[in-house]
C-alpha cells in the first residue's frame, strides 16, 4: 500500500526541480549526433525481442539490477565495454574501477557517447546517463570516484556487453 505524498515531500520535489533546472533531456551533442539512428525508431516490442527481459528492464524501463549480481563487475581484462541495445562502445576496460558498490563504475566515458539528464525519481536530482545512440539507460554519474576525473559512471552491468581485445 502506498502512503499520501506528504507536504514537505511535495516541496522538497518541487525544489528538487528548480534546481535542476526543469530539465528533462539532454540536447548535448553525443545524442543529436545520433538523432537518425534506426535504433530510435525501435517499438517497445522490437526491444523486448531483442533484449533479455533484466536489460529491457534496465535499457527500456530505467530499472536498476541488485548490486553484486553482474559478472561484469568483476571483469578485469583489457577491452571494451558496449551498450547492449545497440552495441555502441561506451567505456575502455582501463577506466574501470572497484567502486565496492556492486555495480560495474567507470571514471569517464568514452567521448560522445553518452547523454545525460536530470533524474528526480528518489525526490533529489541525480545526474542519469544514457547511451547516446539507442538512449538506454545506463546508470547514474556520482562525485566520488577516483582522479583524473573523481566522478563515478554507475552502470547496471545487464546494460553492458564486454569485448576482450
Amino acid at each position: 500500500m502506498t502512503q499520501p505524498l506528504s507536504r514537505r515531500h511535495l516541496m522538497l520535489t518541487a525544489g528538487a526541480f528548480a534546481a535542476a533546472g526543469c530539465t528533462s533531456g539532454s540536447a548535448d551533442a553525443s545524442v543529436a549526433q545520433y538523432a537518425s539512428s534506426p535504433f530510435r525508431r525501435l517499438t517497445e516490442a522490437q526491444w523486448r525481442e531483442r533484449l533479455p527481459a533484466a536489460s529491457f528492464n534496465v535499457l527500456r524501463r530505467e530499472a536498476t539490477e541488485r548490486p553484486f549480481t553482474s559478472p561484469l563487475d568483476g571483469e578485469k581484462r583489457t577491452g571494451v565495454f558496449h551498450c547492449r541495445g545497440c552495441d555502441l562502445p561506451l567505456f575502455q576496460s582501463a577506466w574501470k574501477f572497484d567502486s565496492r558498490t556492486g555495480w560495474p563504475s567507470f571514471y569517464r566515458a568514452i567521448d560522445g557517447s553518452v547523454g545525460t539528464k536530470t533524474d528526480l525519481l528518489i525526490g533529489f536530482p541525480r545526474t542519469e546517463y544514457h547511451c547516446a545512440r539507442c538512449l538506454g539507460h545506463q546508470g547514474h554519474i556520482f562525485d566520488d570516484g577516483p582522479r583524473p576525473t573523481g566522478k563515478r559512471y554507475c552502470n547496471n552491468g545487464v546494460a553492458l556487453t564486454f569485448k576482450a581485445a
